[in-house]
């Protein structure tokens, strides 16, 4: 049976920036879909920090509003590591669209907090991950236009159930477009979960040298920008 029939657990996040050794999650979603349903958790947290205004402009979530009903960056935190350690434990694919930016900076968010990373508590890399951009570059890598996920769901036709930059939405809506790949693209529905996982690693760093060969006076920084994927 193909890993399309899940279980597939997807995992997103709104922050307060960009910048994965420095930003702070704001808020969180982990959406499980299986054969027997989907089910759907959310964490609203205070980071600490003032949330700045070009990110409250993006999600929606103000600095007041976290400090009045989040809970401690710590409790969330740990409560998040520990639902993905279980579910990578299971064999259960981490789906996250542009992984390396969510995964790294909560591996970061969890050093900060003298938490152990999600590494750390699995004794092991964190694998497998599906990462629906990764998948869709090599796949399509000829494709002009930006690959941001609302690009992605207006390619793939997927249509969105809310408001996109909402971390459940977007968690959702990941899943969506990792469907329509599947659709698109079939041999992925029969590549093995380790071979897609190593596929993806290979993919990531073929994207970061050769965007740094075309970009040579101003090279990619994002998160990934050292070609280590997912994190």
């Amino acid at each position: 049976m193909s890993w399309t029939a899940g279980p597939l657990v997807a995992f997103d996040t709104e922050t307060t920036g960009l910048d994965v050794d420095v930003e702070r999650i704001v808020t969180a979603a982990l959406v499980r879909r299986g054969p027997t349903g989907t089910t759907v958790r959310t964490w609203l947290i205070d980071p600490g920090v003032a949330i700045p205004a070009d990110a409250t402009a993006i999600h929606g979530i103000g600095t007041a509003h976290v400090v009045a009903h989040g809970v401690a960056p710590r409790v969330a935190l740990d409560e998040i590591a520990s639902l993905l350690v279980d579910h990578q434990r299971a064999g259960v694919p981490v789906v996250a669209y542009n992984a390396a930016f969510d995964l790294t900076l909560l591996d970061v968010e969890l050093a900060r907090h003298g938490l152990r990373t999600l590494p750390e508590r699995l004794g092991r890399p964190v694998r497998p991950v599906l990462d629906p951009l990764v998948l869709d570059r090599a796949a399509d890598p000829g494709r002009e236009g930006k690959r941001r996920l609302t690009d992605l769901c207006q390619h793939y036709g997927v249509r969105e159930t809310g408001t996109l930059h909402t971390a459940d939405v977007d968690a959702l809506a990941t899943l969506s477009v990792l469907d329509a790949l599947v659709v698109a693209h079939p041999h992925l529905a029969v590549t093995t979960l380790d071979a897609l996982h190593d596929h993806q690693v290979d993919a990531h760093r073929r994207w970061v040298d050769e965007l740094d060969e075309e970009r040579r006076e101003r090279p990619y920084v994002g998160a990934g920008a050292d070609g280590r994927w997912p994190v």
